[in-house]
């Protein structure tokens, strides 16, 4: 029972490791939003299959077209007056927080409640 109360801890830990990245990103997508060429971060999440706990997997660009921004003036605007902005969605973004929280959050609800299961199950011991 206790090893299964540590994996526990284990696995909730993983999940708030992985989701405070993934806000990582994000903050870092939304920072960019109105960086001329800026690719958003997109991450994926994998399961260590002999352990079981999140893991982030590889960071990648998002490879959809850049938003054509006409703005003549702009330094970096090309013969017909456009640059490329970013494929930075901030409605994307604010929910994929939002949702990164939220698991952040219950990740650390689990590995609250687990700690305090470990130390009843402490307590009960020493007595």
């Amino acid at each position: 029972m206790g090893n299964d109360l540590i994996s526990s801890l284990s696995f909730a830990a993983s999940g708030m490791e992985t989701q405070a990245m993934r806000l990582r990103h994000v903050s870092e997508n939304i920072a960019n939003a109105d960086t001329p060429g800026y690719h958003r971060k997109v991450m994926t999440f994998e399961q260590a299959m002999d352990s079981g706990l999140v893991e982030a997997g590889p960071v990648k660009l998002d490879q959809s077209e850049l938003t054509k921004i006409y703005d003549p003036g702009h330094p970096l605007a090309d013969e017909t007056g456009h640059y490329d902005g970013s494929n930075v969605d901030l409605v994307i973004e604010i929910a994929d927080a939002r949702e990164a929280q939220r698991s952040y959050e219950a990740n650390l609800r689990m590995f609250d409640q687990t700690r305090q299961m470990t130390q009843n199950l402490f307590d009960l011991l020493r007595r």
